[in-house]
């Protein structure tokens, strides 16, 4: 074993170094489900920023120091304080906001969303499609493209008013119908926060041939 190490060391070290990388500065992270549609699709491979907030000591959520401030409107990787997986979500409110859903309307202390034209399309649900609805969502200055599907039933399109603690945040998806975000598993600490998302590195469409979506290839996620 040990000549064994030996003759690999060069290549264990770059293992190690690679893992720190990794776990520390930057990060990638493949895209399993439609909670974040039509923003980013199952097949999506997003760059992510480990150093957009914190610095970590490595495999663990300890932090060292601070580097930035989530922003309304980031989208972020995180470990869920409900089971500990890996989620992808978009920040929508932090410390200190008072959040609210009104019949699918977000309203962030007191200032409700403004939403734009309506287009009607069709969205995969298990093994076949139904009607969905995007909208441009406005607010706080910024904005972003939602969606909403009517024939899933959800509990949660009226939430809140919520107070979102301190140094905690809340998390949607895009998909506001069929996301498992703050709605279900609860605020989110800031020491389970482990990215923003920047952009799309690689995309293929995994519901259909494996087709390269070339065009998503390094689409930006920053509004």
């Amino acid at each position: 074993m040990k000549d064994l190490i030996r003759a690999n060391k060069g290549f264990i070290a770059f293992l190690l170094l690679f893992g720190v990388f990794r776990t520390a500065v930057a990060d990638w992270n493949p895209i399993p489900s439609a909670s974040m549609r039509p923003n980013l699709l199952e097949g999506d491979v997003v760059f992510v920023n480990r150093l957009a907030y914190d610095v970590k000591v490595p495999l663990t959520n300890n932090i060292l120091a601070h580097t930035g401030e989530p922003q309304r409107g980031d989208v972020v990787t995180f470990d869920s304080p409900q089971d500990g997986m890996r989620l992808i979500k978009r920040l929508v409110a932090v410390p200190g906001d008072v959040v609210e859903l009104r019949n699918e309307r977000l309203v962030i202390n007191g200032q409700e969303a403004q939403w734009g034209p309506v287009e009607q399309v069709m969205e995969p649900l298990g093994d076949h499609k139904v009607p969905a609805l995007r909208v441009n969502e406005r607010i706080d200055g910024r904005m972003r493209q939602v969606q909403f599907v009517p024939r899933i039933k959800t509990p949660v399109r009226n939430f809140g008013p919520v107070t979102v603690p301190a140094g905690q945040y809340l998390m949607l998806g895009d998909n506001r119908d069929n996301s498992a975000d703050s709605r279900y598993i609860g605020f989110v600490p800031r020491n389970l926060l482990i990215g923003r998302a920047e952009r799309v590195l690689v995309s293929a469409d995994t519901l259909g041939n494996w087709t390269p979506r070339f065009g998503r290839f390094g689409h930006s996620l920053r509004d």
